[in-house]
């Protein structure tokens, strides 16, 4: 990536495994989205999108690929958290945009395979979704990794997640811009304190 990637002016959100648009990470950084937009020139807007994913890999890439289709690459950023950052890492492999990840599952195909069944929303318990075993085979399919260009990407991964390996998650990241944090847990709780970090990367003000 050059030294000063273009301006951005389009925003995907990926959310994790049983979550959803309404996760705390997801509404912080729309609110400042929306902030940002509102006190911007028209031209200056950025587009923002999170999506409701469905559970089944393929059909979650297929629709978010139709939803950027028209998306300018070079002016695109895709943050992903947890299972939202193994397609972070996927799309932004495909597509050659920017990409963030928030403690990202980088084995799904492994770590998922004991979900199999029904599954309810973190933020929702009334919804409820069928993880089926097809989905374990899909999800290695999109395997990402080894990253091709490192400079693209920025990392936020937490020693303490309570969830996934955070030596494996740096492993899998290497050469990146990357924050390792001492403590924290999964769902970054402090993420407030980590987003001017996430803002100043992509090129926007705190």
């Amino acid at each position: 990536m050059d030294a000063r990637p273009a301006p951005l002016t389009h925003l995907l959100y990926l959310h994790g495994f049983r979550s959803s648009p309404h996760s705390f990470k997801a509404r912080m950084i729309a609110a400042h989205v929306a902030a940002l937009n509102q006190s911007s020139p028209p031209e200056q807007a950025i587009m923002w999108l999170c999506p409701q994913l469905p559970p089944s890999p393929d059909e979650a890439v297929t629709q978010v690929l139709d939803a950027v289709a028209d998306w300018p690459r070079e002016r695109m950023a895709i943050i992903g958290s947890s299972l939202g950052g193994f397609y972070a890492t996927a799309l932004g492999e495909r597509l050659g945009c920017r990409v963030a990840v928030i403690n990202p599952a980088v084995a799904p195909a492994r770590d998922l395979a004991r979900y199999i069944g029904e599954q309810t929303s973190f933020h929702n318990p009334e919804d409820r979704f069928f993880f089926r075993p097809e989905f374990v085979p899909s999800f290695a399919a999109l395997h990402p990794y080894p990253i091709t260009r490192p400079e693209r990407y920025w990392a936020l991964i937490s020693k303490g997640d309570e969830v996934l390996n955070w030596e494996e998650m740096v492993a899998h990241y290497p050469h990146t811009t990357m924050t390792v944090l001492p403590g924290s847990d999964h769902a970054v709780s402090d993420f407030s304190e980590h987003l001017p970090g996430l803002l100043q990367w992509l090129g926007w003000r705190p």
